[in-house]
């Protein structure tokens, strides 16, 4: 039998707290926290705004993963972004040399922990209630708000992956087309 730790989230079962229909929401969110803090080191540091070949910076997809966990929970309470969270946006693309990997790091985990409690507090039977995106209310669900955020984790972390590894190999062999 294999060792639970070495498999993905998933497939190590059900999150304990959280309803069936939103153990996928979990388990991929927990995964993106395992993977990012895996996939870099304090090396990295050096390359966190680079943007090769005019791609995102990998500071880029760890702040807006954050962003957008906080964002699409946010909606899926029913409630309006706050003023905080449109400077958060605003400055996601931002070069910010204060952050150094273990602080996007530690933030990253702080919003994914915050964001599985929330799921524990969320009621199953409400998952296909109508909720609203944005200052023009699209509409759409709580569930398809919290499958977002799961989804667009993922996406930036595969993002994120391609980009380090282009950074790192671009240093290696001695050129930056940033």
């Amino acid at each position: 039998m294999e060792n639970k730790e070495n498999l993905e989230v998933w497939m190590r079962g059900p999150i304990a707290g959280i309803a069936d229909l939103l153990q996928p929401v979990a388990h991929a969110l927990l995964q993106v926290n395992e993977d990012i803090p895996k996939l870099l080191n304090s090396d990295d540091e050096k390359y966190l705004w680079e943007k090769p070949f005019g791609m995102a910076s990998p500071g880029f997809h760890i702040l807006h993963i954050i962003g957008v966990i906080d964002r699409m929970f946010t909606y899926a309470a029913s409630q309006s972004l706050t003023e905080a969270q449109f400077e958060y946006l605003d400055k996601e693309n931002t070069p910010n040399q204060d952050y150094s990997i273990e602080d996007l790091i530690d933030k990253l985990e702080q919003r994914i922990e915050q964001a599985v409690e929330d799921l524990k507090l969320m009621n199953p039977t409400a998952l296909l209630d109508e909720r609203f995106i944005g200052r023009r209310m699209i509409p759409t669900t709580q569930m398809g708000l919290l499958f977002h955020a799961a989804e667009h984790a993922e996406r930036h972390y595969g993002q994120l992956l391609v980009t380090i590894k282009t950074v790192r190999g671009l240093h290696q062999q001695g050129s930056s087309h940033t």
